[in-house]
């Protein structure tokens, strides 16, 4: 797609750290992106196309809404497009793995087998990213993969098509954020957020006539509606949280929104985690913020 000539400029990222606003922001985010999986699970007598698509253009018409008035098609200005469309091809097949699942297990439980990902990410670092990883990240990353078998306990549950989905969504979401690495050497997270959605509105556009169902009530159609915009605002404080403080500060937060999704989870379909689903998920918490600041110490000694 062309790009207008006259476009601004994107910003670049700012400078000053602003820690407060950070976590703030971070909590905002640990609120509307778990609600995006509470809508889901709700609407999953739907098509997941239909959830898929409901999720995408909702999100995709706030940026256009947001960002298209200031900065034009200067947002699709990319270095690697071969890359974003592979990742973003990714994301849309992670979303429809995660809604999939959630049909079969509770919300806590999907968002904490999730959250596996990073720790992924760190097993194929040596692979894809030609990093080292040294014993002591081996042992967390094994310890966070003992976390989540905790959390589904292969055959205790009975759904084993479920925890299979889960697992694949993590490896999924692990090459996700490999890309998300690799590209961002190349273009600025507007670029990358951008073509993420409108990947996934194309992708899910195409299929959708042949499922589409009629909302059955004006509930549904409210939580359709609502899903969109959860994907788009929670992402948009995700994405600002990283602006306002260094990664190895912001990340750990990001387990904020299993706490999330055990609050939705319990407020929207009455489910309570039970004790070994806390302490699983505590410990693929633990292991993956151990994870974080042994590569920030790593960075440091180089």
């Amino acid at each position: 797609m062309p790009v207008s000539p006259g476009a601004p400029e994107l910003p670049p990222p700012l400078r000053q750290d602003n820690l407060g606003r950070a976590v703030l922001y971070m909590i905002a985010a640990a609120v509307m992106l778990p609600g995006i999986n509470a809508c889901a699970k709700h609407l999953s007598s739907y098509s997941i196309v239909q959830i898929g698509w409901a999720r995408y253009s909702g999100h995709f018409g706030l940026m256009l809404v947001a960002f298209v008035p200031t900065y034009g098609f200067a947002m699709l200005r990319s270095a690697a497009p071969g890359l974003q469309l592979l990742r973003s091809g990714l994301h849309c097949a992670s979303a429809l793995l995660m809604f999939s699942a959630l049909t079969m297990v509770a919300l806590t439980t999907a968002t904490a087998i999730n959250f596996s990902a990073p720790l992924i990410v760190t097993a194929l670092a040596p692979l894809m990213l030609g990093e080292r990883i040294g014993w002591h990240r081996a042992i967390a990353v094994a310890v966070g993969f003992a976390g989540a078998l905790i959390v589904v306990r292969p055959g205790y549950s009975g759904d084993g098509l479920a925890t299979a989905l889960l697992l694949i969504n993590a490896f999924v979401g692990a090459n996700i954020q490999i890309l998300s690495r690799k590209l961002s050497a190349y273009d600025r997270a507007i670029t990358s957020n951008t073509y993420m959605v409108m990947v996934g509105f194309l992708v899910l556009t195409a299929p959708l006539p042949f499922v589409w169902r009629n909302p059955d009530n004006m509930l549904d159609l409210a939580v359709f509606v609502a899903i969109g915009i959860f994907g788009g605002i929670g992402h948009y404080f995700l994405v600002s949280a990283f602006e306002q403080a260094p990664a190895t500060f912001v990340s750990p937060f990001n387990y904020l929104q299993i706490v999330g999704a055990a609050v939705l989870g319990y407020l929207v379909f009455g489910h309570l985690p039970d004790l070994w689903t806390w302490v699983g998920a505590a410990i693929i918490a633990a292991s993956g913020i151990f994870v974080l600041f042994s590569e920030r110490r790593a960075r440091l000694r180089r």
